[in-house]
């Protein structure tokens, strides 16, 4: 039966009903308790002999001739109806078995029992339409088969699919194990804005929009409020975080999106070697809170977040794999050496970028867990300059399963050095790098009135997509699609 047709025999009930004296869209529902609520209660309800009335969607409805059965799920749990003629008058009865169609949300008051099966069940004395569904749901069994259709219309497949469902869950838990985490020590929930005069925290090209009322350019902000946060730290607060959406408009693939959900936080009078501590205390958290297990099978690779973390050097490791010191090899060396490696870009090369690529590469065969240290100054200029190599930065990264799923250092807080690394930043820009990022006067000024020393972290969603070894599309609710033409 196609679409149009399954639409107007709908449409037919629908006006069934409203004939009937019956409002197929009620405000006002009849409600005594959720399904969960009445399951647990059972045995003490039907002592009592107690009226109930539950609500839901209906899932499934069988029988034919003086009894029917229907299957209501309330989101959280599913409940038998049984609907006799001799237990209910006989209209109301013929209404049900006349209009109501899987997918309506409905109300069914009676009295609980159990079957001879052993079921659990509401001896429906009589029920209430609360919203007529019009199209048909798939089938339970079969659910959504199209690959664009089930990312397209989401919310079916969550209803059909119990493991999407389960995983729309954990990824609650995932973001408020994290904000429990940070509570429980004694960080201060914050929020930054989402407009920005000039996005910063972030190499990553942004989007830009225009604010009418200021008649200027803005843009969507590419980390969640990493400046901002830092100059809270100058404003007195010790310990702040925040969990918001970012954007940055840039290519997409299965680990990057375009617009996601990112956690940064910022702790004074801390540094990034006790900022190792604390993250993998966190990772070694999500892992137990919401997975139950610290062992995962993530793109091909065994990571085990009980084990012990390595540090790898990152100068070190590209030295011992391509030649070459990222210290102090010279532009066209590193640029020779991303050549020799065969390694693919889509980019005009800088020294910077050259060996931001050849790190990548190694990356790739990384399981972790594991925290890569001794990045060049070059490519970090938000780092604090580490005390005993001045050409290095006191940076953090965790590497599990091939990819880096977090970002942390000791923050720089000489505004002096600030603006130095600002005005390379944007030289490299004004030279054509648009990921490069711009010089914040208004943020060098605040650090002018002091910053304290801290360590700063940030990561994003996609540590959630990897633990549950799936593309980030895939763990987003509602990906963005391009519309249908």
């Amino acid at each position: 039966m196609s679409e149009i047709t399954i639409r107007e025999e709908r449409l037919r009930k629908l006006q069934l009903l409203r004939d009937a004296g019956r409002d197929p869209y009620p405000a006002v529902t009849d409600y005594t308790a959720s399904i969960p609520d009445i399951l647990n209660t059972f045995d003490e309800r039907v002592a009592q002999n107690e009226h109930i009335t539950i609500a839901g969607r209906v899932m499934a409805r069988r029988g034919q001739g003086g009894i029917m059965f229907t299957d209501i799920f309330d989101g959280s749990a599913r409940m038998q109806g049984v609907l006799q003629k001799t237990e209910m008058s006989e209209a109301e009865f013929d209404l049900f078995s006349d209009t109501v169609d899987t997918g309506d949300f409905i109300s069914i008051t009676g009295t609980l029992f159990t079957t001879k099966r052993g079921e659990k069940s509401v001896q429906v004395q009589s029920w209430q339409m609360l919203s007529k569904s019009l199209l048909q749901i798939p089938d339970e069994w079969t659910g959504i088969k199209d690959e664009e259709l089930r990312l397209r219309e989401r919310y079916i497949d969550m209803l059909l699919n119990p493991e999407l469902r389960a995983m729309v869950e954990r990824r609650s838990r995932f973001w408020h194990t994290i904000r429990n985490f940070l509570i429980e020590r004694g960080f201060l929930e914050v929020e930054t804005p989402i407009l920005e005069s000039s996005p910063g925290g972030a190499d990553a090209r942004p989007f830009i929009t225009h604010h009418n009322a200021l008649d200027i350019d803005v843009h969507l902000r590419i980390s969640a409020g990493e400046l901002w946060q830092k100059v809270l730290l100058v404003a007195g607060f010790p310990k702040v975080f925040e969990i918001g959406r970012i954007f940055r408009n840039e290519g997409q693939s299965r680990e990057h999106l375009q617009d996601y959900t990112q956690i940064e936080f910022y702790e004074a009078f801390s540094d990034y070697r006790k900022g190792m501590q604390l993250v993998q205390e966190l990772f070694r958290r999500i892992a137990h809170d919401v997975y139950g297990r610290y062992e995962f099978n993530i793109n091909g690779h065994e990571v085990n977040f009980a084990a012990d973390w390595e540090t790898i050097d990152f100068c070190s490791i590209i030295k011992e794999k391509y030649g070459i010191d990222p210290l102090s090899c010279t532009e066209a060396e590193a640029i020779a050496a991303v050549s020799s490696a065969h390694i693919k870009v889509g980019e005009k090369l800088n020294k910077a970028r050259a060996v931001d690529h050849l790190w990548k590469a190694i990356r790739k065969t990384i399981t972790g867990p594991a925290f890569l240290t001794g990045v060049p100054v070059y490519l970090e200029p938000l780092a604090k300059r580490s005390a005993s190599d001045k050409r290095i930065v006191e940076r953090m990264q965790v590497l599990i399963a091939g990819s880096e799923l977090g970002k942390g250092y000791s923050e720089l807080n000489d505004p002096q050095d600030q603006r130095s690394r600002f005005e390379e930043q944007q030289a490299m820009r004004e030279a054509g790098d648009d990921e490069a990022q711009r010089l914040d006067e208004s943020y060098v000024r605040a650090m002018e009135y002091g910053m304290p020393p801290a360590f700063g972290f940030g990561m994003s969603e996609r540590v959630f997509s990897f633990l549950e070894n799936k593309s980030a599309h895939e763990t987003q609710l509602f990906p963005l699609l391009r519309p249908k033409e």
